[in-house]
């Protein structure tokens, strides 16, 4: 199994002082089961010392045992956060493009379900592994009892676990099925939150998406974990009442057909009995177990990025001028996929260029592509000329703020930005709304338009060279609408910043010292007339043909 060869990679040693110490557990297993033959079955000296003797070797089983699988498990936590943390890292280090394509739904169900599914697993893992081993233990003391009854006995203990494999191979297939529906109820979960405004608005969609989505997809994972646990239960009452019936043909054999004395079918019989319970322990596992590579093989299929085992810093910010964008292309991927390109652009340190275009245009593709979020298929960005060769300097010279912004809470940056945070505080009317404790903002249960101020603020402390905004004046009132463009972006032109904004505020458009336009994919500057134009009335630009574009 994959998932426990990676462990032995990773954990080599522990593993196999963890296995060797299993397997003092199951000598002194055997050990306790001779030594009732021996000492009180075959016959019983003095009685207080054998007492004794019995309640010392007990202890001692009770100590093994119970370290082998206090080790082992802590093992497997062990595993588990490396392997969360790996997985969390992974996502911090793919592509951006790559992880909207997967979607937030079987990321979430892997970070919960899938590494929730492992963690179980590792806890059932002793009583397999215990199972396990005290059942190849028992084997060879058995076999130097009576060969010809471990003989039948083995058969029959063969017959039962093969049976039970196959009951179990049933419960792997209804496994891998349960966690596709539970991705798409993942899904079906987060359309139900973030759609919670808007269902409740429509009760017709409500009843859509609760009885032709959701109950579909909760029916199909009730059906298969019925599947499975019906499979698990077969396996796990078939294994018990067949141990039963083995203690049965063993006195069957031993005094009916006279293959071995009563001593000897004794020893069995406990034997069996003490096997009975880890043997049925190690089957219940197995199934945590396939859930837990079913789960494994889940988050392989992600096809995350490698994880860097650092966070690498970038260099100091180093003097540039321009960033330029040469025959730079992108597409979806999908028969069909929108493309972007080939662009042409330059953008000088300082600038203040706005880029607007109608819904679907590219303009926002454009802005991940010229963040560097996404990576041209063909074409190149260059940095004064040269071509990037350190991805995360080019990085780190953006602040942005998207439509589908996330807002954290944590005012990190160089430092001093004390003045700088205190200063917009005041510029975006947030001194008296906002709660700061140390960098921590403790409130930010605000309307939308005052959280893209408070998203504009993070990325003010960020202190970063280029700020791009995607609608960002979209959310908020006329009144504040006019500052950001007539006061707020001017202050940071005399900060040095060079801005790039996507608006749809044709009002504001004289504000910026290029205007840029997408359209289906290709990008314009508008100049003279025609900027003149659109700055009147844009509306009316979109709905026309363009007749004398000029070429960035």
């Amino acid at each position: 199994m994959e998932l426990l060869s990676l462990v032995y990679r990773q954990y080599r040693w522990p593993f196999i002082l963890i296995t060797l110490l299993s397997l003092l557990s199951a000598v002194s297993g055997i050990g306790v089961i001779a030594f009732i033959n021996q000492s009180l079955i075959e016959s019983v000296g003095e009685p207080l010392p054998v007492l004794g003797q019995l309640i010392g070797l007990i202890i001692l089983l009770l100590v093994i045992t119970l370290g082998s699988q206090l080790a082992l498990t802590t093992l497997g936590h062990h595993f588990v956060y490396h392997l969360r943390g790996r997985l969390l890292k992974q996502l911090l280090d793919t592509d951006v493009a790559r992880i909207r394509q997967i979607g937030q739904g079987p990321l979430l169900a892997s970070l919960s379900s899938d590494i929730g599914q492992i963690t179980i697993a590792f806890v059932r893992l002793p009583e397999l592994v215990q199972g396990l081993v005290l059942t190849l233990g028992s084997t060879f003391y058995l076999g130097w009892l009576s060969p010809s009854l471990l003989g039948v006995t083995a058969l029959w203990v063969t017959f039962t676990m093969v049976v039970g494999w196959l009951l179990v191979n049933h419960v792997y297939r209804h496994l891998s099925h349960m966690r596709q529906a539970e991705d798409k109820l993942y899904q079906n979960y987060q359309s139900i939150i973030d759609g919670s405004k808007e269902l409740a608005l429509n009760r017709e969609r409500a009843h859509f998406v609760y009885h032709q989505l959701y109950e579909r997809n909760a029916q199909d994972y009730r059906r298969h974990v019925i599947s499975a646990d019906t499979y698990h239960l077969s396996a796990v009452n078939w294994s018990n009442i067949m141990m039963l019936g083995a203690i049965g043909l063993v006195f069957f054999l031993a005094n009916g057909l006279g293959w071995a004395n009563t001593n000897v079918a004794a020893t069995f019989a406990l034997t069996l009995l003490f096997l009975r319970t880890p043997l049925l322990q190690g089957i219940g596992a197995l199934p945590t177990l396939i859930a837990a590579q079913v789960a494994f093989d889940k988050i392989a299929t992600l096809t995350l990025a490698e994880p860097d085992p650092a966070f690498p810093l970038p260099p100091a910010p180093r003097a540039w001028q321009r960033i330029q964008l040469e025959e730079v292309s992108f597409h979806y991927q999908g028969e069909g996929g929108f493309a972007v390109g080939p662009i042409n652009l330059t953008i000088e340190k300082g600038e203040q260029i706005f880029i607007i275009g109608g819904n679907g245009s590219g303009k926002s593709t454009l802005a991940m592509l010229l963040t560097g979020l996404y990576q041209p298929v063909s074409g190149r960005i260059l940095l004064d000329g040269e071509p990037i060769v350190d991805h995360n300097a080019y990085l780190a010279l953006f602040s942005a703020i998207f439509t589908d912004y996330h807002l954290f809470q944590h005012l990190l940056g160089p430092e001093p930005k004390q003045a700088l945070i205190e200063e917009w505080l005041e510029r975006l009317q947030m001194g008296s709304k906002l709660r700061i404790e140390g960098d921590f903002i403790t409130n930010i249960e605000l309307s939308q338009g005052q959280r893209k101020r408070v998203a504009l603020l993070l990325a003010l402390a960020e202190q970063r060279e280029v700020m791009l905004f995607d609608e960002w004046a979209a959310d908020q009132d006329p009144q504040f609408r006019r500052i950001f463009y007539q006061v707020l972006l001017p202050r940071l032109k005399e900060m040095g910043k060079t801005v790039i904004a996507i608006s749809h505020d044709d009002l504001y458009f004289s504000q910026a010292d290029r205007l840029l336009e997408m359209r289906q994919g290709q990008l314009t500057e508008l100049t003279g007339e025609q900027r003149a134009r659109v700055s009147q009335d844009a509306v009316a630009h979109l709905d026309t043909d363009l007749n004398a574009e000029v070429p960035v």
